[in-house]
């Protein structure tokens, strides 16, 4: 779609047909193609069989686990699974230390000489488990260091690891890991969070008010024999029950129900055993009982790697990856819709503007040259002097049209300073400084609400002047296309709304991580530092977003003015060239006029061939859903396309070898939608 929609840009951009702030439109729009990506966050406690159902859902085709689920061995860091087409396959890990410095973790992504890197052979299912095994990997520290990292905590000595007998406690090798591997859904734009247990999450600030929150969906996962236990219900209210704004679906899976599986039972028996802790599950977590799915990931599992068609569907694990194929990339898949209408519609537009002033120019050449049917070589001079005339009154129009300019940027650089850094670290001065002192953090919910009701009150004065500037342009367009001919339209502004609704989403996330099981860790230096980065990280990338669309909605509307001026201008060209020819030659009028005739007819044809153009990139469009589906059908069986070469590794990174493809080396027998009419797709070789 990417490049169905490259090809009709610069299609139109040869016609010259498109203004100065297309070009940075579409490169926006196909970046957003490329690089937009919907956020799944397993979450769970420990040993609830995250990474087994992650191993079901992405890696059944290997015919073996790839993520580290066996007892004593599991994901003990954040760890993100996604694709990006222009890095190798690899596995990225941030080493632990980096929490005893201040920068926060959207930092560090930026320094990727930081991260060791270990090459990911895609096709080597025994290189690619071992690999992944590293995001399980531990060290031993004494009580001072883990105290340091965040992991032991002598207001709280229930919550801390057991110690050796040499008196050292375990903590996570790596902070977070960062896997990029071709596979079908996540070339799709899916990512995959998958956090450690309750510990980590409550060790690492930047996880629970940035990464979790910020996902599209957020599956708590559960043990089917145990229900929702204290820890469970910890992890619920402190971290995922404030997650309600409507951006975000929470689903809760039960797994393990092969647990409840008992020859004494029957099938009817068991299954009403499971409904029973569905429906408790939903009461406890106050959730609609369809957000709540049983399954065995284990079996489900085990099932694909078998080719037991029985036992797959017995563990049930196919409603949850329907559930997520239709919910989650299914919601990505009208996003991105909506933003190619909107830029279709856009450059459309564009063009057509462009178009009715060449046709509007070429009618009145028209009746210009008609009206000098028959006349003398006076009457023709005195044309020539009536548009020498014309011409120079347009020209001076050029001062008016300067002074819109200026009062336009001065208005715009006002926007500039109040979406700036310095505008963010005024509006959080106050409560900034309070998460930085030492001591207990008493009255911080207000200097929270305080502080965001500041940054809210700066995108409000940003609306305020969005509506001043667009007035001004209003009124400038309207005497342009009085004086002139012209046909500017005004664009509406970018609605700021959206953006105070983000602000919204993050006060929540903090104020939900102010509760009393974090008051203590609050009082440390470090740790509050590490929220104070986190917090403006988020908030400068908000107000980042918001600058870019100000910025790209103020050159989108005044390139029209640039447009038509320089379509004017040509068409002033035209006409005296088209006079001075008449002047040397009687016959060149009736020539001159079939060639205005000429031009007319290849106007049509261009809006022609644009409208057709576009509607081959709509056709392709409506059918990108529906060919989303088949992948996601046939992910446990076909194989991924191969990988386009990458770029060269940057010099803080070594050398990595070419991609290859990924070819899953033992096929699944089961569709992850199970489409009646869609038959499995044949087996994949190694």
């Amino acid at each position: 779609m990417s490049l169905r929609l490259k090809n009709l840009y610069d299609w139109m951009h040869d016609q010259d047909l498109l203004d100065a702030s297309a070009q940075e439109r579409v490169q926006r729009l196909q970046e957003q193609l490329r690089s937009d990506k919907v956020m799944v966050a397993f979450v769970a406690e420990f040993s609830r069989g995250k990474s087994e159902l992650i191993n079901a859902v992405f890696f059944a085709g290997y015919g073996r686990r790839i993520m580290p689920a066996s007892a004593g061995r599991t994901t003990m860091c954040p760890t993100e699974l996604g694709y990006d087409a222009a890095v190798p396959p690899c596995l990225r890990l941030l080493p632990i230390e980096t929490r005893l410095q201040p920068q926060a973790l959207l930092e560090w992504r930026n320094v990727p000489e930081k991260w060791t890197r270990v090459d990911l052979d895609v096709n080597d299912p025994a290189q690619l488990a071992e690999a992944m095994e590293k995001v399980s990997e531990t060290l031993h520290v004494n009580i001072e260091e883990a105290r340091s990292l965040g992991f032991w905590h002598d207001d709280a000595p229930d919550d801390n690891p057991p110690q050796t007998p040499e008196g050292l406690v375990e903590v996570p090798r790596w902070r977070h890991a960062l896997i990029n591997m071709a596979h079908p859904l996540l070339k799709q734009g899916l990512v995959v969070l998958d956090t450690p247990g309750l510990n980590a999450i409550g060790a690492e600030p930047e996880l629970t008010v940035n990464l979790i929150p910020q996902a599209q969906a957020v599956v708590f996962i559960l043990a089917a024999d145990t229900g929702v236990t204290k820890s469970d219900l910890s992890i619920w209210r402190e971290h995922l029950s404030a997650l309600d704004s409507g951006d975000s679906a929470r689903f809760v899976v039960l797994n393990k129900i092969d647990t409840l599986w008992d020859d004494l039972n029957t099938a009817v028996q068991i299954d009403a055993q499971i409904q029973r802790q569905c429906v408790q599950t939903a009461q406890t977590l106050e959730l609609p009982a369809e957000q709540v799915i049983a399954l065995s990931a284990q079996k489900g599992l085990l099932a694909k790697v078998r080719g037991e068609s029985d036992l797959l569907s017995k563990s049930r694990l196919p409603v949850f990856e329907e559930l997520m194929a239709s919910q989650v990339l299914g919601a990505r898949q009208v996003m991105l819709i909506s933003a190619i209408d909107h830029a279709v519609d856009g450059m459309r537009g564009d063009a057509m503007r462009t178009l009715g002033v060449r046709r509007r120019e070429l009618s009145e050449q028209d009746l210009e040259l008609n009206s000098l049917r028959g006349k003398n070589q006076g009457v023709i001079r005195q044309m020539r002097l009536r548009i020498d005339a014309e011409k120079e009154e347009f020209d001076r129009s050029g001062a008016s049209i300067l002074a819109v300019r200026s009062v336009h940027m001065k208005l715009l650089r006002d926007v500039f300073r109040l979406l700036g850094k310095s505008s963010i670290k005024t509006a959080l001065a106050d409560l900034v400084e309070q998460l930085r002192d030492s001591g207990m953090k008493l009255g911080v919910r207000k200097t929270y609400s305080a502080g965001f009701d500041n940054l809210r009150g700066t995108v409000r004065q940003v609306q305020k002047m969005q509506a001043e500037i667009e007035e001004m342009l209003k009124a400038s367009f309207r005497q342009l296309n009085t004086d002139f001919g012209f046909s500017l339209q005004m664009i509406p502004p970018p609605d700021m709304t959206r953006f105070i609704s983000d602000l919204n989403a993050v006060e929540r996330s903090h104020l939900q991580y102010l509760g009393l099981s974090n008051s203590l860790q609050l009082a440390r230096p470090e740790f509050a530092e590490k929220l104070v980065r986190a917090l403006l990280a988020r908030v400068r990338a908000i107000f980042e977003t918001a600058l870019g669309e100000v910025e790209l909605w103020s050159k989108t509307s005044s390139s029209q003015i640039d447009t038509q001026l320089k379509e004017r201008q040509r068409a002033f060209t035209r006409r005296v060239d088209a006079i001075e020819r008449i002047q040397e030659a009687a016959s060149s009028l009736d020539q001159r006029i079939a060639e205005i005739h000429m031009q007319s007819d290849t106007l049509n044809n261009v809006q022609k061939r644009m409208d057709n153009l576009i509607g081959i990139l709509r056709e392709f469009k409506e059918s990108a859903p529906r060919a989303a589906a088949v992948v996601v059908q046939h992910t446990a069986t076909a194989a991924a396309e191969p990988p386009a070469p990458p770029p060269a590794p940057s010099p803080a990174s070594p050398p990595a070898p070419p991609a290859p493809t990924l070819v899953p080396p033992t096929p699944a027998p089961a569709p992850i939608l199970v489409a009646p009419e869609a038959a499995p797709a044949p087996a994949a070789s190694a």
